[in-house]
């Protein structure tokens, strides 16, 4: 790089460089669910979940059930259950270190998505968990995000990406999965045999301990 970054260092050099947000951008934020979010929650099959460690470093993981896996408890509390996966819980350290967290929830074919900002406790059981099961998987861990802010981010983000748009679908240019794993995750196993692994059998698979 032959020229310095020019870094912002400071919110008010931030500030002049994007100008201030529109006053419904700035108000938009609310506290509690609105009957719209509710619904929203209840097709949303993905969100992202971000968190923070109390020494600053952070985690976002992907969290994906059936339609509605996100339960409304009330107004200002929702949970959303834990499925069988590689057991890291990045996350959920962070949470237990430091509550504060971000979920961003996505609708497939929408191009607007919600933002929920809140706290986080990590719960092993609650009666709620008869309402999460699913294929016959009761989770044993949920998390419980205690409302802080709820609001609805703009469609630009996907609409410059057109994530919806298969035609634009190239999954091919990415390395595969049997190819990271054998790259950099140390598997011993040949291509074929994660390719096998990774075939149909997998996915019916991911509900099982």
């Amino acid at each position: 790089m032959s020229e310095r970054p020019h870094r912002i260092t400071a919110p008010e050099q931030l500030r002049a460089l994007l100008g201030e947000p529109t006053a419904a951008a700035a108000g938009k934020t609310r506290t509690s669910l609105h009957e719209h979010d509710r619904a929203w929650l209840a097709a949303a099959r993905f969100c992202l979940m971000a968190t923070s460690h109390a020494d600053g470093s952070c985690d976002v993981s992907p969290k994906g059930d059936p339609a509605g896996f996100t339960l409304v408890l009330d107004d200002t509390t929702i949970a959303i259950p834990e499925r069988p996966g590689n057991r890291r819980a990045d996350g959920f350290f962070n949470i237990l270190a430091n509550p504060h967290i971000g979920l961003l929830y996505v609708v497939p074919g929408r191009t607007d998505t919600l933002r929920i900002n809140g706290r986080a406790e990590l719960v092993s059981d609650a009666p709620f968990f008869d309402d999460m099961v699913v294929k016959g998987h009761r989770p044993q861990l949920a998390v419980i995000v205690s409302i802080d802010e709820v609001f609805y981010h703009c469609s630009k983000s996907f609409l410059r990406s057109s994530l919806w748009k298969p035609e634009t679908w190239q999954p091919e240019t990415a390395p595969s999965r049997p190819q990271i794993m054998r790259s950099l995750e140390g598997s011993t196993k040949s291509v074929e045999e994660l390719e096998a692994y990774y075939g149909p059998g997998y996915e019916e698979s991911i509900y099982k301990g």
